[in-house]
């Protein structure tokens, strides 16, 4: 009987896909890669057309034992290694250790781990793209001579430890510089103005001032603002324009991989490497029960919209069944992301659910929590993205009060479309709420109760989050889906950035190693240029360019820059905070370093005293139980939390922030609590006390961004 042999990557796979083989078939797994350049040294050879040497990884040995033993008791090998470059490039080192002839067809790939895909692909093997292969090579090489010439400059010129990367230097570069527009940023002043309009009979509604003598109108003072109230006293407010429009809002497009982890970000706070890792997991299949084994997702590293015609199928036959024929079919077909540089890998599926009829209650009790937020998300994002559009009536309504005029816009869903199912998140969103507003007619007099004016400030750009630095990655066309989450993971570790209330920001020595590379190495930090290496990779797997050539083109100038810097770069200082704290061991002042999970106290004897503390943030408030200070602490995770500093005396803990107020009870501390789609509220922290009192009350009377406000009866 003759006997096939499966290679795939992970265990998990393997157990997932030879539940659906029979016994004809032994399912095995590489664990990943199996050779790759060695880390001691350079491993490309530059003068000889940069012919890299490849080693077997360390603790693979026994792994390609076992996978040469299984190639000989089998008839066929074929290799479905995961449907990309990186997984071509796998499948490519294990045809070569395995000794399988270069032009055998051996190599399968699947979108999906489902019974009827892998069936499908056993019947459509091919030989090994040397393209994409290349394409991987290249850009491993092009890591390799950046990373291991680059990283050994900056240990000489700055300090030991640090390292640069072809795409990780380019996002720190852009941290770094958006903390400088906001450093450099000057607030400028600005005034609106909100009248309260009533018709007799309704409920008041809202406009807001646009124009004086049909030009859009500037405030830029409180006294420009005095000015407008005084020629608005005695003012007769008419109704100039009424306009009344239907307006549809598409359905956004199904899952990339890049938004994916910037929705399950803002949805579910997610970082990019804990989102990459639970999809992992959706993907390469789980236990559903009676249903048996079964990937819930498609491949989950895809920059492409496309939809296979069986899923929208599908798609389309489950929402006339749930919700209606009028909720099926979208309008236009789904389309590549606007504004993504370089070329979409068209070859796979956007991010879906394998059937759309696996409803995520339904797989519920077999998922971890995590498993099951990311699933519905998916599910729920690309049900919607074959939804008809939602359509809301809107109505402008403009008002003349002699030459000023004030605009009020209601909007009120007619149909819910997508919407029934799922709504997009945006870092910038402000909640969107129906207005009605009453019937009215060109011409007809209305009362205005109120004017209130409010003082703004023009605020900075914000600090990227995991979300929003996903997003600039990927519109600026630098690196793949497959490196989002370890570009940012990364860049955290060297101590580049830190993450403080979930914003990045960049640390001293960040600063000092972009500037450093911004003045020698400009196009290795350059964004244009790191973005067109990344179109030189693509149309290498497209059979356009020579990868030896590209390699070529990029190190002549490359190892000339270097020799220079190497000349022109004297030694850099980076300035330690030094402490009032002293060592315990030897009494040196410890100063501040940064860490994998934040800030920490050191000895600056290292390495003849290594000697660490905690680094005690207070944050202004008292431990409720012996009153010490309460000071910020991390779990090994890196999570924060407040403790008090007095541990371990006492133990208080909480991860709750104190809001900066005492309990009108019992005078204990109130912390700020936090319900998921719901307000906030304060609480005090006793138990025995237990009050509680709503956001709103709060927030009244304080003053943010928009710092005053002034009321003027008419």
């Amino acid at each position: 009987m003759s006997k096939t042999l499966v290679i795939v990557e992970s265990p998990a796979k393997a157990k997932t896909i030879s539940k659906f083989l029979g016994k004809k078939f032994t399912v095995k797994a590489s664990m990943g890669h199996v050779r790759d350049l060695p880390k001691s040294q350079f491993g490309v050879d530059v003068k000889n057309g940069f012919k890299p040497k490849y080693i077997t990884i360390r603790g693979k040995g026994d792994i390609i034992k076992d996978l040469r033993a299984a190639v000989k008791k089998a008839d066929q090998v074929l290799i479905a290694s995961d449907p990309d470059r990186e997984g071509e490039a796998i499948a490519w080192h294990l045809q070569n250790l395995l000794e399988i002839d270069e032009n055998e067809s051996c190599r399968i790939e699947f979108n999906e781990i489902t019974k009827q895909a892998i069936q499908k692909a056993l019947q459509h093997p091919r030989p090994i793209d040397r393209n994409r292969v290349n394409a991987q090579q290249a850009r491993r090489i092009l890591d390799r001579l950046v990373g291991y010439n680059l990283s050994p400059l900056l240990w000489r010129k700055i300090k030991k430890g640090l390292s640069a990367g072809r795409v990780q230097s380019v996002a720190v570069r852009l941290i770094c510089d958006r903390e400088e527009e906001i450093q450099s940023f000057v607030p400028e002043e600005y005034w609106t103005l909100v009248a309260s309009f009533v018709k007799t009979g309704e409920a008041p509604f809202e406009g807001r001032l646009i124009k004086f003598r049909d030009e859009k109108i500037d405030i830029p003072s409180k006294e420009k603002m005095q000015e407008v109230l005084e020629n608005l006293k005695g003012a007769r407010y008419t109704v100039e324009k009424v306009t009344r429009k239907e307006k549809s809002r598409k359905p956004p497009l199904p899952f990339i991989t890049s938004t994916l982890q910037q929705e399950a970000y803002r949805k579910l706070n997610f970082t990019a490497r804990k989102t990459m890792m639970v999809a992992q997991q959706l993907y390469e299949g789980l236990d559903l029960g009676r249903e048996g084994t079964s990937g819930l997702i498609t491949y989950i590293r895809t920059d492409s919209t496309r939809v296979s015609a069986s899923a929208r199928e599908e798609a389309q036959k489950y929402i006339v069944e749930r919700f209606g024929a009028r909720y099926a079919g979208r309008e236009t077909p789904p389309v590549g992301p606007a504004g993504r540089k370089g070329k979409i890998q068209d070859a796979h599926e956007a991010i879906r659910p394998t059937s759309v009829q696996r409803e995520p209650e339904q797989v519920k009790e077999y998922l971890t929590g995590d498993q099951y937020k990311l699933y519905k998300l998916i599910w729920s994002r690309f049900l919607a993205s074959q939804m008809k559009p939602a359509v809301f009536d809107t109505t402008n309504i403009d008002i003349k009060a002699g030459e000023y005029l004030f605009r009020a816009n209601g909007s009120v869903m007619k149909f819910p479309g997508f919407m029934k199912v799922y709504t997009e998140s945006r870092d910038d969103e402000e909640k969107e709420e129906e207005k009605l507003l009453p019937e009215l007619k060109e011409g007809e007099e209305i009362e205005a109760r109120s004017l209130t004016p409010r003082q703004h400030f023009t605020q900075p750009p914000p600090r990227y989050t995991d979300a929003s630095l996903v997003r600039a990655l990927e519109e600026k066309g630098i690196g793949r889906p497959s490196t989002y989450a370890p570009i940012v993971e990364t860049i955290l570790k060297r101590g580049y950035v830190v993450r403080e209330n979930k914003q990045f920001f960049p640390t001293e020595l960040g600063m000092i190693v972009v500037d450093l590379l911004k003045k020698h190495f400009k196009e290795i930090i350059d964004i244009d240029f790191t973005a067109g290496m990344e179109e030189s990779l693509d149309s290498i797997e497209e059979g356009e360019l020579d990868w030896i050539k590209v390699l070529e083109s990029f190190y002549g100038p490359f190892k000339n820059t270097l020799e220079k810097a190497e000349n022109e770069i004297g030694h850099v200082q980076v300035a330690e905070e030094v402490t009032e704290e002293k060592c315990d061991r030897c009494g040196r002042s410890m100063v501040v370093k940064v860490g994998r999970y934040g800030k920490f106290l050191a000895c600056p004897g290292f390495p003849e005293c290594r000697s660490t503390k905690p680094l005690l943030e207070p944050v202004g408030a008292k431990c409720p139980r012996c009153e010490g200070e309460l000071v910020v602490r991390r779990t090994k995770k890196g999570r924060k939390f407040l403790g008090c500093s007095n541990f371990p005396e006492c133990e208080f803990v909480t991860w709750d922030q104190p809001s900066g107020t005492k309990c009108p009870e019992c005078g204990g501390l109130m912390v700020e609590k936090k319900n998921a789609g719901k307000k906030g509220f304060l609480q005090c922290v006793s138990e025995d006390c237990g009050y509680k009192k709503t956001a709103g009350e709060k927030k009244a009377g304080k003053k943010n961004a928009d710092t005053e406000s002034m009321s003027a009866e008419t």
